[in-house]
C-alpha cells in the first residue's frame, strides 16, 4: 500500500480477542498471512523495480497461470514469486536475489524517518487516546511550516 507516495505499509490488528482474526476458519480466514507477506512483497518489488532489476508485477498471478486457492490463497504464487521460479517461455522469472539485501534505492525513503520505539504502543483509554493526538501533531508540525 502506498501512503502519500512514500511507500509505507500499515496493517492494524485489533486488540479484541472477541474478533475473528484470531479464530481460524476456513470461511473466513485463507492463509491469514497472506497480507503481511503481500505488503512485504509490494515494497521488494518498489525496491526491485528502483534499482533496475526485471521482475513480474505481484498482481499479475493469472497472466502465468496462478490463481487465488481456497484455504491457501495466492500461497503458491507467492511462494514461485519469492523464489524466482516463475516459468516462462525464456526461463525462470520472479524476484531478483540481490533484493532481499538491498537497502531501499533511493535517500528520500529515509527522510522522515524517526525511531520507532514506542509508536506501537496503542492507547488504553480516552486520556492515552488524546495524548496521543497531541504527540502525533507535535511530531508532524515541523513538516507543514
Amino acid at each position: 500500500m502506498d501512503y502519500y507516495g512514500i511507500g509505507f505499509s500499515n496493517i492494524r490488528l485489533p486488540n479484541d480477542s472477541k474478533s475473528y482474526i484470531y479464530r481460524y476458519s476456513p470461511r473466513v480466514n485463507t492463509f491469514p498471512e497472506e497480507v503481511l507477506l503481500h505488503e512485504f512483497l509490494h515494497t521488494l518489488e518498489r525496491n526491485s523495480l528502483e534499482y533496475g532489476f526485471q521482475r513480474p508485477e505481484l498482481h499479475d498471478f493469472q497472466k502465468y497461470g496462478y490463481r487465488n486457492e481456497a484455504l491457501i490463497g495466492q500461497k503458491k504464487w507467492y511462494e514461485a514469486y519469492m523464489n524466482k521460479e516463475i516459468r516462462t517461455e525464456t526461463g525462470n522469472i520472479g524476484l531478483p536475489e540481490d533484493v532481499y539485501v538491498l537497502k531501499p534505492a533511493k535517500a528520500s525513503d529515509f527522510e522522515y524517518s524517526y525511531e520507532m520505539k514506542n509508536i506501537f504502543i496503542e492507547p488504553q483509554n480516552i486520556i492515552e487516546e488524546i495524548k496521543q493526538i497531541f504527540v502525533n501533531i507535535g511530531r508532524n508540525i515541523k513538516y507543514i511550516f
